[in-house]
């Protein structure tokens, strides 16, 4: 079995019914889902558009080897719409699910960077990922992720979220 930590997440139609439909495919596709933190409301990184973001972290565990793993989110994605996206360009997106953490290990290839290498930059990755596993220490940087949240520089003003019914 192994722990995985994804942020999962979009700026359109962010419902209660749509995260429940995602939490039954992550359960049914990906394995137990063994802790969520709360929905946080952020502003697009990366790009402008007048949609906020919505995410959350979850931890799952899985029997799932990286490459499956992978293949297996992005049809989640795909589900709920989502394109295959071009390198480097971020738009709107109703889900996106992001890989950060698997167990301790990492991994640097094309289509697949494990821990999400660019996490630590990122206070709406880094509050969610802190509310679920603050003492979980990156692979590579060797901190836990509250140290991280602590040192990172991003100001983005990151909030509570509600969901639409």
């Amino acid at each position: 079995m192994h722990k995985v930590y994804l942020l999962v997440g979009g700026n359109l139609d962010n419902t209660c019914s749509k995260y429940e439909q995602l939490f039954s495919l992550l359960a049914k596709h990906i394995g137990t889902i063994a802790a969520k933190s709360q929905f946080y409301k952020s502003p697009p990184w990366g790009y402008i558009s007048s949609n906020p973001f919505v995410n959350m972290a979850i931890g799952i565990d899985t029997h799932l080897d990286p490459a499956t793993l992978i293949k297996e989110t992005q049809k989640i994605e795909s589900f709920f719409g989502r394109k295959k996206k071009k390198k480097n360009q971020y738009e709107d997106r109703a889900m996106d699910i992001d890989i950060i953490f698997y167990d301790t290990i990492s991994i640097d290839m094309e289509d697949l960077q494990i821990p999400h290498p660019r996490m630590h930059l990122r206070n709406f990755v880094l509050t969610p990922l802190n509310e679920i596993c603050p003492s979980f220490i990156h692979p590579i940087l060797k901190k836990n992720v509250a140290a991280l949240q602590k040192e990172c520089i991003d100001n983005a003003v990151i909030t509570s979220a509600r969901l639409l019914e």
